[in-house]
């Protein structure tokens, strides 16, 4: 079977990885980290503008999937500092309108390139 894929101009993947992979009514949308399109560089800022940039990449894999924020169920946020939390959190909630989706937030030991954030979504059409 193959699988049906998305990819956006506006993500970078640093690995061997698809952007998106469509599940019938589900999309499983790949973790971002932060980096910058423009530059192939990690987003330069703090936790907030690094938060602000993966967001701003899985938002062009939803929009290459044909989905929109208010299609997310769930997301998946990977902090290499939980002191980071809050910071990420008054992002976060601008992102997206109630009711918010589920979600998990774990720290981890460390992500690609350096990193301080990377965020996964799952999506489901309507």
């Amino acid at each position: 079977m193959a699988r049906k894929v998305y990819e956006s101009k506006d993500a970078k993947a640093v690995g061997p990885y698809s952007h998106a992979v469509d599940a019938g009514e589900l999309v499983y949308l790949s973790g971002q980290t932060p980096i910058d399109p423009a530059t192939g560089e990690l987003s330069s800022g703090g936790i907030g503008e690094q938060t602000k940039q993966c967001f701003a990449n899985l938002f062009s894999v939803l929009e290459a999937a044909g989905l929109t924020p208010d299609d997310v169920i769930k997301v998946n946020v990977y902090l290499t500092d939980m002191d980071n939390f809050s910071e990420m959190n008054d992002v976060y909630k601008t992102q997206f309108s109630e009711p918010f989706p589920a979600r998990t937030t774990v720290a981890i030991l460390a992500l690609p390139l350096g990193a301080e954030v990377e965020i996964e979504m799952i999506a489901k059409r309507r």
